[in-house]
């Protein structure tokens, strides 16, 4: 923990714009924030509002984009772990620039880097291993995803641009060569051992079945790599077809930030970066979706298939494109103060909403309020109630965080 005047750029959630070192690339804040916010927001459980009132179609619409989707295409809810990754790049171009400012050498960086790697997959086990009797060995949670990947991301970032696109190209064909590769299911596959059905509605068929739902490569390597650690019984399949492999694209996800937060570091003029970024959204939709069209690679965000890489890295510069208008071009930051205080110590949030905070909250609120307090509107909407004001003392210790200039990094 630290708690310093200035924010230091050197972590995963503090930008600094380098042209004046004691000022923010506010933008960033602001959509780490708002990824953040979805996040939290999980308490306010739309679904049950939706199952409450059945017929309306607001609610339904809302219950959606806060959950994810079965297989193929998103919701909202599944852009919070690209979006997460693809900042995390963005932010780099700074940090190594501040690290190299105060003497770092590039040996000491890396070796740093190897560290925030290794802190990062193991809070993961110790985010996923909460409730449970022993360590729950797993790779597929945000972090730990962006654990694997972020010292291969630091080596990329001392490249130029041309390197880094590269790789980039070579990961997203490399990952798809290696599934289009892997053989599909013969006539006598169990699919019982695989979680899945034969005949589930969401299967996908001809070429694009190289990508369906546990019987794919990256639930084979799991089948031999998770087994390899000690469970309370063998791995056969995880239920949402979620896979370690996916950091190997996760990386291409945080390449594309990369991309990006050199663009914001660069001296280009603030519309032209603008330009870069709508661009480059434009771009990346049309690719992941003649991909998808195509049958030559579906978006698929569980497995991150190289489609899913272009086509949310399209929404992320997209995002990105639009709050960098409205904070750091058109100058509108009070109306986003709420989420650039979530988004200055976005590590906290992601552990206080993941790592049973917010539920504690939530209980004890029933403790000291009573346990119909939340039906002070009716039952359908007792859970914006009980979720609102869970949220919102959530922000609070938050925003003391940030009144007390106290800043959380890995």
């Amino acid at each position: 923990m630290e708690k310093s005047a200035i924010p230091s750029a050197d972590n995963l959630s503090q930008p600094l714009n380098l042209a004046n070192p004691n000022a923010r690339v506010a933008s960033v804040d602001v959509y780490r924030g708002f990824v953040m916010l979805l996040m939290m927001a999980e308490v306010l459980s739309f679904e049950s509002v939706s199952k409450a009132l059945p017929g309306s179609k607001f609610w339904q619409l809302l219950a959606f984009n806060q959950s994810h989707v079965p297989w193929t295409w998103l919701s909202l809810h599944d852009m919070i772990q690209p979006s997460f990754s693809f900042l995390v790049g963005s932010v780099l171009p700074f940090s190594l620039a501040s690290r190299k400012n105060k003497g770092a050498t590039t040996g000491f960086i890396l070796r740093h880097a190897l560290f925030r790697s290794l802190i990062l997959v193991f809070l993961g086990f110790f985010l996923r291993s909460i409730g449970k009797d022993q360590t729950y060995f797993t790779f597929e949670d945000t972090l730990q995803q962006i654990g694997l990947g972020y010292t291969f991301l630091v080596l990329l970032g001392f490249c130029n641009p041309r390197i880094q696109i590269i790789a980039l190209a070579t990961i997203l064909f490399g990952y798809w060569l290696a599934f289009a590769l892997y053989p599909l299911p013969g006539p006598g596959f169990d699919y019982a051992s695989a979680g899945v059905s034969a005949n589930w509605e969401h299967n996908l068929h001809g070429f694009a079945a190289h990508w369906n739902k546990n019987t794919n490569l990256a639930w084979a390597f799991d089948r031999w790599f998770l087994n390899l650690f000690p469970r309370s019984k063998p791995f056969l399949f995880n239920e949402g077809g979620y896979a370690t492999l996916s950091f190997i694209p996760t990386l291409g996800t945080m390449i594309l930030g990369l991309l990006a937060g050199g663009v914001l570091k660069g001296e280009r003029k603030t519309n032209e970066k603008l330009k870069c970024f709508i661009i480059a959204a434009i771009c990346l939709s049309i690719l992941g979706v003649l991909l998808q069209i195509t049958n030559i690679n579906p978006i698929v965000k569980r497995i991150w298939t190289s489609a899913w890489v272009l086509f949310s890295g399209d929404i992320c510069f997209g995002f990105l494109a639009l709050f960098y208008w409205l904070v750091d071009l058109k100058q509108y930051r009070k109306p986003f103060f709420f989420l650039s205080v979530i988004g200055m110590n976005s590590i906290v949030a992601y552990v206080m909403s993941d790592g049973g905070l917010r539920q504690y909250i939530l209980d004890n609120l029933y403790v000291h309020l009573g346990s119909h307090y939340d039906q002070l509107f009716g039952i359908a909407y007792a859970t914006l109630i009980s979720g609102a004001l869970t949220l919102f003392l959530l922000w609070l210790i938050l925003y003391w965080m940030y009144k007390q200039k106290i800043y959380i990094k890995i």
